[in-house]
């Protein structure tokens, strides 16, 4: 048997892994790193995140990955350079940020490598007949093995897509292995750049399982923060936003974009959601006299709203509970329009489930990372739709 695939197999085995996950979203602010111990597999996963922590990528990367990340015409000189490039940057800060912690490379079993996205174009948005759902994540896996020394799994989207989905949003899996309840109906709420959940019933019944982006997250008003205010990334503690007033002309136009009239369950990007989608608003909506302040108010609600509607509209129990994530629960003004939207919900941070905000993608790839060497296909031959097929990665191996 091949070293590599023998090694592979021996860690399948193992009763408990170490897996480093890692997840570089829409927002491109940095690399999440999620040290994990896990234990068996499906519904009898068991997670330790044993350390967490965000890289922010230097001002230079964040421009190189910009040139090419959510535009239509693209250098593909540029894109080609910085699949490696990424890779490389990758494993670098996976190494230093090992021994930050004082865990050695050959301590940890596998490593969960999302990438970085540069572009999601569902057929609900090319519209292009001839070709299927497709979306691209770039950070070559075989650079961050040889460079870390350690089995890295990626391009976990690319089954899902194979298997009829849109390769998003995949947190459905880790949400219902790690995170479902006899004892309530839980909705998984994550607000990142753009804005997802997974509803879990308290049946545990998979056929009432619903996982689907609704739109916007912290994209726009990241994007607009950046673009008005050059020294700013985003609207620390929505300080901006909540100088001014919510312009209903605005938030209609903004509304009445095609991808909200669209059938759940969807997915989108920021091929759709940015500053561009704003302009075209305040064109259509004859705002675009109103203040900087009024239109980050306006985006504010917006986000709420759009994720509170997408809310009503899939879920008919009459009561369950929202455990929030991603950088948005930082944002107490946009966490306030949601509680707004959806008085009679008790709206909490997925720390009081165990699962640190923050780290909660990390972690659910760390999960899919996990069921690709030793998840069972009969769980998932029997499941419905939204699972469609084990969102299983491709494997590098090491040197």
């Amino acid at each position: 048997m091949n070293n590599n695939i023998h090694r592979l197999y021996q860690i399948a085995n193992k009763s408990e892994k170490i897996i480093l996950g890692l997840m570089s979203g829409t927002s491109l602010d940095g690399l999440d790193l999620a040290l994990c111990k896990v234990a068996e597999n499906g519904v009898n996963t068991k997670l330790q995140l044993l350390h967490f922590e965000t890289v922010e990528y230097d001002i230079d990367f964040k421009k190189h990955i910009h040139s090419i990340f959510c535009k239509e015409k693209v250098s593909l000189e540029k894109l080609c350079l910085m699949n490696e490039h990424i890779g490389l940057v990758h494993s670098q800060i996976i190494n230093k940020t090992l021994a930050k912690w004082n865990i050695k490379n050959s301590d940890v079993d596998i490593i969960a490598s999302h990438g970085q996205t540069i572009y999601h174009s569902p057929k609900t948005k090319h519209h292009q007949t001839e070709f299927g759902n497709a979306t691209l994540q770039i950070g070559d896996a075989d650079h961050i093995a040889f460079n870390t020394n350690i089995i890295t799994i990626s391009d976990f989207r690319q089954k899902h897509i194979a298997a009829g989905g849109e390769g998003a949003p995949l947190a459905i899996y880790g949400d219902f292995f790690l995170l479902s309840s006899k004892n309530e109906n839980r909705i998984l709420l994550n607000i990142g750049g753009i804005a997802n959940f997974t509803f879990l019933p308290s049946s545990l019944n998979i056929d009432e399982v619903i996982c689907t982006d609704v739109g916007a997250g912290n994209t726009l008003m990241d994007s607009y923060t950046q673009h008005h205010f050059p020294n700013k990334y985003y609207d620390e503690n929505a300080a901006i936003a909540m100088q001014g007033s919510v312009s209903d002309d605005l938030l209609k136009a903004l509304c009445n974009h095609e991808f909200f009239k669209q059938p759940f369950p969807k997915t989108t990007g920021q091929e759709i959601f940015n500053l561009q989608f704003v302009k075209n608003a305040l064109v259509a909506s004859n705002t675009m006299q109103i203040s900087v302040l009024d239109v980050m108010a306006t985006l504010n609600y917006f986000t709420a709203y759009t994720i509170a509607e997408a809310i009503k509209q899939n879920i008919q129990h009459k009561n369950y509970c929202i455990y929030a994530s991603g950088g948005g629960v930082n944002n107490p003004l946009l966490m306030q329009n949601l509680q707004q939207q959806l008085p009679n919900t008790q709206i909490q941070s997925t720390a009081i489930l165990g699962i640190n905000p923050n780290a909660k993608e990390a972690i659910l790839f760390a999960v899919l990372a996990n069921e690709t060497i030793c998840g069972s296909s009969d769980f998932y031959h029997q499941s419905n739709k939204n699972f469609l097929a084990i969102t299983m990665g491709k494997i590098s191996f090491s040197k």
